[in-house]
């Protein structure tokens, strides 16, 4: 007994009928696209066939040796891709039928494609289910497919083989296979829209942004990314980054394990050349729990890192690595503004000097004495608490800053037990070398006194232990106690200088590298103190910032410069830039804008005769210091960061603040010829001030080396003794100032 043909077969017979269509007469497709037409719709449907090719060729391989031919055809029924068994390829080649020809009934009678087009569902034609005779010995099966989301037909799949290799199975495999194809084509229309949005963020951020389909190959890469690979988008998109020689083995684990990574950390040279440091994030993208691809951020933190190597260098010693002089004295002023604050705490600086250290450097060496200091360094590391820091000033000097200990005996104690530390000898090279510690102590006193104030103490101490016969400590008391008296006097003597005008301006010449011409003076303050004589700033600045006097006085400063500068151009002398230093307390004065203003323009000095000069630490609140800067700035006046180099340094500020000058600290000068790290950390900042369109300004320049080293390193301008010492402004008309 027959099954009974579906009435939708059974309508399509009928219909054929109607149409006069002979039966037995081989009904061929009437219409076709041309070879345009064809190219133009296979290249529209390039995703799509791509897509059903793929699972089609998989339906294939799992049949091999059965002879099938799969057919796909558009919404529209041109067949547009043939696959298969090529003895029935060229078997519908001989009834007409090949890629673009157009499959309706009207023309080639009840066949698979337009039934199942018809349908939208899976279809069986076999033998005698088709109308013409031609196709009774063949077997069709066929499946129309669609976007699911919108129930938009997209066109069919046919196999077809010889009658006697029909099976039902094959019914349930192409519905499997279409399922599959719908899938995909669905999940990716949600990935193009999904690149939409992820466009919208890739070019929003400054990171590095690479997205991945759920294999591996690219479909996003923003703006960021071409910036730090070298790579354009063109290029990146369609890669596989399983491939990536960087990467490649991250993204593997996302996506065939749904990995995630965080803060990876990346080197490689870029398409230029240049070192590149990225952390680098991956994690799988999901779409209704599905995973259908990877997300990857690279942040690039070359320039962070770079800063980090230039203030390790800048606050580290070479030889031990410990903490050098700058950064003991910024862990010092941390703990005195702590104390400011009301957050006291008990600790001392222990000054220490190693007794005899010239003789082993004349005996064994200064290799020798290296490895001395380094092993020395060594045992003292180990020693010092947690919170306790221990560093090396310079030759053979260490300081160890002890904080929270419990009273002077526990101070000490600790004391002894460091000395304890020399009795072993330290082993250097092939021999046991022993050498003892001198030691100086001052305890920071419950009353404020500066940094420097607290190491001069300390190092007198260790200068008296010296004295007494070595191997020993002194703690410093009376000392302490006379000078706190004698501050106190000065503070009363500085609160007259003011009212007396007992202060003058010395200036310091600034020579041009190139020219050698004299092209501006930085304006440094002096104190006639009537009974102690000329005053340098390092006797009463710190006090005057203590006491609040200090913006008063740089205010006399900065009239006094402006004064006398147009005094000199009145006098017909050549016009030069002076400069003068801002007290950090003057910078935040909230009329210190109005203040130059007024001075400008009661002087009649030309705004671009004056800079002034500040320091990285008043650059620290960013939001303020650019909005003051700017306004001193639209005056007309240059701005120089002075000190440039103790502080902790922001590429941020640099770039962003109106600065003309940057001025390089002569402590980074005095060993620039001898010290590799000094060496390193110029060149640096002079190509960084070059690259932002700046000056560079090197002070306390001494000797002809140091000049030199500096003019073949395109340093702008010197400022030192080797050109002069600071002197009266009768000296500069005598000795600098050229007439017009």
């Amino acid at each position: 007994m027959h099954e009974k043909e579906p009435f939708f077969i059974s309508d399509s017979k009928r219909k054929c009928k109607e149409l006069g269509m002979d039966p037995n007469v081989i009904a061929r497709p009437k219409t076709f696209l041309n070879a345009d037409k064809l190219e133009e719709k296979r290249i529209s449907y390039r995703e799509i066939l791509s897509v059903v090719s793929f699972f089609s060729n998989k339906l294939l391989d799992s049949l091999k040796g059965t002879p099938i031919l799969v057919g796909v055809s558009d919404a529209d029924g041109y067949l547009l891709d043939i696959a298969g068994d090529d003895s029935i390829k060229s078997t519908i080649e001989h009834f007409g039928i090949k890629i673009g020809s157009r499959f309706v009934e009207e023309d080639t009678g009840t066949n698979v494609i337009s039934l199942s087009l018809q349908q939208r569902r899976p279809i069986t034609l076999i033998g005698k289910n088709h109308y013409h005779s031609f196709l009774h010995e063949i077997a069709c099966y066929g499946a129309a497919f669609h976007y699911t989301d919108e129930d938009s037909l997209l066109g069919s799949v046919s196999l077809m083989m010889p009658l006697p290799f029909q099976n039902p199975l094959f019914l349930t495999m192409l519905s499997q296979t279409v399922d599959s194809i719908e899938r995909e084509l669905l999940l990716r229309k949600q990935n193009r829209k999904l690149n939409i949005m992820n466009q919208i963020m890739l070019s929003s951020t400054n990171n590095g942004i690479v997205v991945t389909d759920k294999i591996g190959i690219t479909t996003g890469f923003n703006a960021a990314a071409e910036q730090i690979s070298g790579k354009s988008r063109e290029v990146a998109l369609g890669e596989n980054m399983i491939d990536s020689p960087l990467t490649g083995d991250y993204f593997k684990r996302v996506i065939e394990h749904e990995e995630i990574f965080n803060n990876e950390v990346l080197q490689f040279d870029n398409y230029k050349g240049e070192r590149v440091d990225c952390l680098f994030d991956a994690q799988p993208i999901y779409e209704d729990q599905q995973m259908v691809g990877a997300f990857g951020q690279f942040r690039d933190i070359s320039e962070r890192n770079l800063l980090e190597k230039y203030n390790y260098m800048a606050f580290h010693d070479d030889l031990t690595n410990l903490p050098n002089r700058r950064h003991i004295k910024k862990e010092m002023e941390q703990l005195i503004e702590d104390a400011s604050i009301g957050n006291k705490r008990k600790w001392a600086m222990l000054f220490l000097d190693l007794d005899r250290f010239k003789v082993i450097n004349d005996n064994f060496g200064h290799s020798h004495g290296d490895i001395l200091l380094t092993e020395v360094s060594k045992r003292l590391a180990k020693y010092v608490g947690e919170n306790d820091v221990v560093a090396r000033m310079g030759g053979d000097e260490f300081v160890l800053l002890l904080k929270d200990f419990k009273d002077r005996d526990a101070l000490i104690q600790k004391t002894v037990h460091i000395m304890n530390l020399f009795q072993e000898p330290f082993q250097v090279g092939a021999n046991e070398l022993s050498t003892t510690v001198s030691i100086g102590i001052a305890i920071y006193p419950d009353y404020p006194i500066t940094s420097e104030q607290l190491m001069i103490y300390a190092d007198n101490a260790m200068y008296q232990a010296k004295k007494q016969g070595r191997n020993r400590y002194v703690v410093h008391t009376n000392e302490l106690h006379a000078n706190m008296i004698d501050e106190l006097q000065l503070e009363w003597d500085l609160k007259r200088a003011i009212e007396n005008n007992e202060f003058t301006l010395h200036y310091q010449p600034q020579v041009d590298n190139e020219t050698f011409e004299l092209v501006g003076m930085e304006a440094l303050i002096r104190w006639h103190h009537p009974k102690l004589g000329m005053l340098l700033p390092e006797k009463f600045i710190k006090l005057a910032e203590d006491t609040g006097m200090i913006a008063q006085i740089g205010e006399w400063v900065i009239n006094e410069a402006c004064t006398q500068n147009k005094r000199w151009q009145d006098a017909g002398m050549l016009p030069i830039k002076i400069a003068v230093n801002l007290s950090t307390q003057q910078f935040l004065t909230q009329d210190l804008v109005k203040f130059v203003e007024n001075v400008l323009e009661r002087t009649g000095l030309n705004p671009e005769y004056l800079v002034v000069e500040i320091t990285e630490y008043m650059a620290m609140d960013i939001d303020y210091s650019l909005h003051i800067l700017e306004q001193l700035k639209a005056l007309g006046i240059c701005i120089s960061i002075d000190d440039f180099g103790t502080g902790y340094s922001s590429l941020k500020y640099l770039k962003d603040f109106p600065i003309d000058y940057i001025k390089i600290d002569k402590s980074f000068i005095s060993e620039i010829t001898e010290d590799q790290n000094d060496t390193i950390i110029v060149k640096a900042i002079i190509s960084l001030a070059h690259s932002l369109q700046m000056k560079v300004i090197a002070e306390g320049v001494e000797t002809k080396e140091q000049l030199d080293f500096l003019k073949q390193h395109k340093c702008d301008i010197t400022q030192g003794y080797f050109y002069s010492k600071p002197v009266p402004a009768e000296k500069i008309e005598a000795r600098y100032m050229i007439l017009n």
